[in-house]
């Protein structure tokens, strides 16, 4: 940063300035336009809700065009002008900023604030992304569900304005950084996959193998039952798609994952679903919460049967399960099949629990690694916003 450090002392020994927006830019708010209004071609545009999602700190193509028409009636956006969010359901994104680096005008309509200017439009975008933006906006964004800044109010916002050398050098370094940092990213996420991947394939093949080791019993020493002795297993209720009334109940339908949310269960608490049809018939899955099972079965452990211990003994018979479908159109499996042709060893209540307790925890140990990249990720752009908040960060001007 000693760049930055020079051109400070050149041009501006005493500190940085600092003005309310409002006296370094012009504001306008947008109305109209809707993603309905959307063309393939024509004038670009910008929609507020795009800011969220689609754009990144600037930008010299749009994504949306209107036709001309429309276009005549909506806020026109120059070169090297921000656009703005105005609304939003939570306060970080209320205020993030694009800014507009074509050739040429385009439009943005309602929920959108531009702002005109004459300093460097990176800068101020950059800006508006940091913890010293975020603290000031706080006192002017109003409401609940939906947060908002009026343009009245953005225009005090308290701005760091350095001369543009400065800002100039800033945004060079950030742009370097942000370049840098898409190129590590990529690099990072290639590299951690490759070596989770790794890392989670020799963890499964040592949880297989203590998990066989864990529930490998002698034929003498335990009680074996069939696994309709073992568990109530109930055929679930089939339900299309255009039955299901929208909810939060996760829908089991012969998947590996739910195939629709519901607004009912059929099904509440601890139960294991074995997939009754289709390419995944005999798998088995463990919930606890409420679901509603479709084409499968649910399971509920007999008395003297922990859940998760007879779960963890249909997952070593998972292959066991899978091979029993039959069937040359839609494999599928039945529950005599599954009541009969499963062996269940049951040793005393207190030694399935212990064996839990240990599978369980080589389960987190597997899903802990799993999030490991994300966590990797998230970690180098926390360290990213660091320096971008340091390098503008200013000393005000003394007075």
């Amino acid at each position: 940063m000693s760049r930055i450090d020079d051109l400070i002392a050149e041009y501006c020994p005493n500190g940085v300035e600092r003005k309310p927006l409002g006296a370094i830019a012009k504001l306008y708010r947008g109305n109209g336009l809707q993603k309905k209004d959307f063309t393939d071609k024509g004038i670009g545009c910008i929609h507020y809700g795009q800011i969220y999602t689609r754009y990144d700190t600037f930008t010299s193509q749009t994504i949306s065009f209107v036709d001309k028409k429309l276009a005549d009636k909506l806020l026109k956006v120059h070169p090297n002008d921000l656009i703005v969010t105005a609304t939003s359901e939570n306060l970080e994104d209320v205020c993030k900023a694009v800014a507009w680096l074509g050739g040429s005008d385009i439009v943005t309509g309602g929920h959108s604030i531009v702002v005109r200017h004459h300093q460097n439009a990176k800068y101020l975008s950059y800006y508006f992304q940091t913890l010293d933006f975020f603290q000031r906006k706080r006192a002017y964004v109003h409401g609940t569900k939906v947060m908002e800044i009026k343009k009245d109010d953005l225009v005090k916002i308290v701005v760091p304005v350095p001369p543009l050398p400065v800002q100039e050098e800033i945004v060079r370094i950030l742009d370097s950084f942000s370049s840098l940092e898409a190129e590590l990213e990529a690099e990072l996420e290639a590299e951690l996959e490759a070596e989770l991947e790794a890392e989670l394939e020799a963890r499964r093949k040592q949880y297989a193998y203590y998990r066989n080791e864990l529930l490998t019993f002698d034929r003498e020493r335990v009680q074996w039952l069939k696994l309709g002795e073992a568990a109530f297993i109930n055929k679930g209720t089939y339900i299309t798609k255009k039955q299901v009334i929208p909810g939060n109940i996760p829908v089991i339908l012969g998947g590996v994952e739910p195939a629709y949310w519901h607004s009912e269960s059929n099904h509440d608490g601890e139960g294991i679903v074995i997939s009754r049809s289709g390419a995944n018939a005999g798998f088995a899955s463990y919930w606890n919460e409420p679901i509603f099972v479709s084409d499968g079965f649910v399971l509920d452990a007999k008395p003297g049967i922990d859940m998760r211990f007879l779960f963890h003994v249909l997952k070593k018979q998972q292959a066991k399960l899978h091979s029993m479908k039959r069937g040359s159109g839609v494999p599928h499996i039945n529950s005599k099949m599954l009541a009969n042709n499963v062996a269940i060893p049951v040793p005393p209540l207190e030694e399935q629990q212990h064996v839990v307790s240990i599978l369980d925890r080589f389960d987190k140990l597997t899903n802990d690694l799993s999030s490991g990249l994300p966590a990797e990720i998230e970690a180098r752009r926390k360290q990213y916003e660091y320096y971008r908040d340091r390098l503008l960060s200013f000393d005000e001007l003394a007075v």
